[in-house]
Order: C-alpha cells, then structure tokens, then sequence
C-alpha cells in the first residue's frame, strides 16, 4: 500500500450533532472530512426523539463552525434563548448543516470495522505509518471499503441502551416481554402511543432525565380527557432525596432543573407512585398476561400493562475491536476522560472542558467524540461536544496551541450526590458529603401537553440534551 495517510479523507462516523460539527471544523482547517451514517437521513437518532424538548437552549446548540458554513445560505440562527425540540433541531439546524456538507455526508453507509490497512490489532510493525481502514455495508446490501487518515467516532450511544437488569445484564425474562417493554420515552402526542399508555398502568425503571420526561408525560397524559386512569409506578434502585429530581432551581440550566420538578410533581399529585431501593432481577407475566417486577430481594411488585426502560445508554465497541483503544474499565470512556466524568468520583459540580488529550488513545489518529466518548457516564451536553470536536480537528490540522486552548465553560448542575447515593436505598441528602447545597424542589403544576414548566419560559424542555 503505497497511499500517503494525509492524503487521505478524515472519517466521521455519524452525521449526528457531533459528527456533522466535526465535519464543520475539518472543513473550516482544509481538511477532507467524509461523514459515514448508517441511517438514512443526517441526525437519525435526533429523529428518533424529535417530540422531546431539548433543555439546552438554541445559543447552546449551534457551533460555531457550523454557522460560518450556514450563514452564506441566507441560514439565521433560531431564537438563542429559545428551547427546540430534537426535530426542530434537526429541521432549523442538523439538516441544513448536512446539505451544505453535501457529497461529504454519505448516508446509509454502516461501518461494520475499522483496523489499519494490512495491520490487525497485534502487529506493531510501521503501524502509525499505515493508513486506517474502514468496512462499510451500504443500505442496498454492497460493501466497500475506505481508506482514512483519521477517524472520529461521533456515532452516539442510543442505539445500544442500557437493561431493566439491575446488574447491567438484560433481566431474566426481559427479551420475552419485549412486545410490552421500550426503551425510549414515548411520544404522547402520537395517536398509536397515546392509545398504548392511556388508562394503563405504567413502570418508568431509571433516575436520569429520561424518566422524568416519561414521568411528567405519563402524568399530563393522566390529566387529560382520555387518559382517566392511567398510572406511573417510577422504579429506582436508590431511595429518594434531596438529590433524586436533580438541581431545581440551583441548576444553571434552568429548564433542566424544572424537569425534575416536573417529575417530583408527577408523585407528590399522585399520578406516580414510587418504588425505592428495587433492584430488577426478572420480569414475569401474570396470568392476564400483564408484567410484574421482581426485585433481587424477592419483591415483587403490582403487575403493570408496559415498562419504560431509562437506565442509560453504553458505547458500540464492536466495529472498534481491532483498534488500540485506552478505555476506562467501568465508564468505557477515554482513560484520560474518565476521571473527570466519573460518578463514582464526582458528586456535584461540572465537567472540566476537555480536547484532544483526553480524547486520544494508544492508536494515533483516533477519537471518540460526542455522547460515545463518555462512555456510560449519563452527563453528556452538546456544547461539549462542539469543544471537543474544534480541539481534535485543530489537532489534526497541526494547530497545537488551538487544540489545547479551553474554550468552553460549562453550566453546574446543582446537583449533589455521588455513586454512594445511587445504590444506598437508606440514603439520604446529608450523605452525600456536601459540597454544594440543593434546595427543597418547590412543586410546579403540570399544564395540559407541557411536559415540564419553567419560570421563564412559556413551554420547558422535556428532555436531555444529546449528541449523537
């Protein structure tokens, strides 16, 4: 093999918010950038959540890179203060973006391996010298491969989802309940969903922004004219406390705070109930065919009609197998990322802006950017994403000084409680070592088709801020 690497296009894997601002601030260097992404649309899994209201407001959205792209479009950017929903985030931003990138985004383009060209894993011989190579399996069943000087992994983790199973493990009887389990909060204002949860009785099994989405909707849901009966039976393997519905109003994200209110709204009116301290072990179904819990402890709960699954997400290491990655051993994510990001180490407080030190591993020229470089941690924001990806494309592009240079400051959550709180049922706020303090959550009432209320704003995000 006789190409020269810098030749060669650097690989971006995923045309979600992180790939294609990767693509933005490759291009803005002279760099060739070539975005692969396995669905069939940019921003694919953004779609799969459009109904969900970002807590990241516009001016936390947009990167700059990608801007200077847009603006010669006639493109103006949304409303900074405003809240978008995830399609319209695709819609006012991810899929202009993509058209203006053109030819450099290939759309159902699947990678399925990476390695250097004629080096597996284990060979050490001129490695670094030797362009990567990518397999790809294209939507029409033909495979191909490609060549690159570099790859940046921007491929998310909402594909791969966490369990019911407490243990991290799927739970016993959990894929055979399938027709009766999601992952993914629902969609209330669909007809099909609506009609699937309206007079039910529903688990939520998580802690994390997601459950309170799926809380809160479950709860306006059982406001409304049609959904007379309907109940949420919210599952933590924890016990509540101060911590348990996030910041409030200590959060600098203000819609984030108001979210968890929402959900602590949802029990406190009655439209939840909360189980603490459950550990999920099986899932059986009763004679009506309806679902119950059991709990490691040997609970078992009140049989349920559906359960949502929100325990996080996990990285898609697959395709990476013959790559010298340094991975931490519990998160998954980069060893130089992972201290920063650890909730067993970390209890309140915000995650240091990071760059391309962080993100490299012992294989020159890769990165994992976006959602997938945290691993399993669950704190991801989209500005970091956009910090990290202007760090590694200075990297690539020889500007050093650039790469290293912090430019991103990054909210506080408010939130105190670290890893000692999540698995303690007995737990309480005092636990958790103090250093910061969370105020009582004040109580907010929940409007009709409004997931989630906020003091300044006339509709609150609903959900958390991805990158994909």
């Amino acid at each position: 093999m006789t190409t020269t690497p810098k030749d060669l296009p650097v690989v971006v894997i995923g045309a979600g918010p992180a790939g294609l601002a990767a693509a933005a601030h490759l291009t803005e260097r002279g760099l060739d950038p070539l975005v692969l992404e396995a669905g069939p649309a940019a921003a694919g899994a953004v779609r799969e959540w459009a109904h969900v209201r970002l807590f990241s407001t516009w001016g936390e959205l947009v990167d700059p890179a990608a801007e200077k792209l847009l603006s010669p479009t006639g493109w103006t950017r949304p409303d900074t203060a405003a809240y978008p929903s995830g399609g319209d985030w695709v819609r006012q931003y991810l899929q202009p973006l993509a058209d203006i990138l053109g030819e450099r985004v290939r759309l159902g383009a699947r990678v399925t391996g990476i390695s250097r060209t004629g080096r597996d894993r284990i060979v050490d011989a001129d490695r670094d010298q030797q362009p990567f190579v990518l397999h790809i399996a294209h939507a029409d069943g033909h495979e191909e491969r490609v060549l690159a000087r570099a790859v940046i992994d921007a491929s998310g983790t909402w594909a791969t989802p966490g369990p019911a199973g407490a243990s991290g493990l799927p739970a016993l009887g959990e894929k055979a309940a399938a027709d009766r389990i999601t992952y993914r909060a629902p969609d209330l204002k669909d007809p099909a969903e609506r009609a699937r949860y309206a007079g039910r009785r529903t688990a939520v099994i998580g802690s994390g922004a997601s459950a309170f989405t799926a809380l809160a909707s479950l709860a306006d849901l059982a406001k409304s004219d049609d959904g007379t009966g309907t109940k949420g039976v919210w599952v933590l393997r924890r016990g509540i406390s101060g911590s348990t519905f996030g910041g409030g109003s200590a959060d600098q994200l203000p819609a984030r705070g108001a979210l968890g209110l929402a959900a602590k709204a949802a029990v406190d009116e009655g439209h939840a109930d909360a189980v603490t301290g459950f550990r999920t072990e099986a899932i059986e179904r009763d004679p009506d065919r309806r679902l119950v819990l059991v709990g490691e402890d040997g609970r078992r709960l009140d049989p349920v009609d559906e359960v949502i699954v929100l325990t996080g997400f996990r990285p898609d290491l697959g395709f990476l197998e013959e790559l010298r990655l340094g991975l931490d051993e519990r998160l998954q994510a980069p060893t130089g990322l992972a201290p920063l990001i650890d909730p067993n180490q970390h209890s309140c407080g915000t995650v240091y802006p990071h760059g391309h030190r962080e993100l490299s591993h012992p294989e020159t020229g890769v990165y994992l950017v976006g959602m997938k470089s945290y691993g399993r941690a669950p704190t991801f924001l989209a500005m970091t994403g956009s910090e990290q990806v202007r760090s590694v494309a200075a990297a690539l592009a020889g500007d050093l000084e650039a790469a290293d240079r912090v430019e991103l400051t990054l909210p506080e959550t408010g939130v105190c409680g670290g890893a000692g709180l999540f698995d303690d049922p007995s737990a309480t706020q005092s636990d958790a070592g103090g250093c910061c303090s969370t105020p009582e959550p004040a109580l907010v009432q929940l409007g009709v088709a409004v997931p989630a209320a906020a003091a300044a704003a006339d509709e609150a995000p609903a959900g958390g801020c991805f990158g994909s």
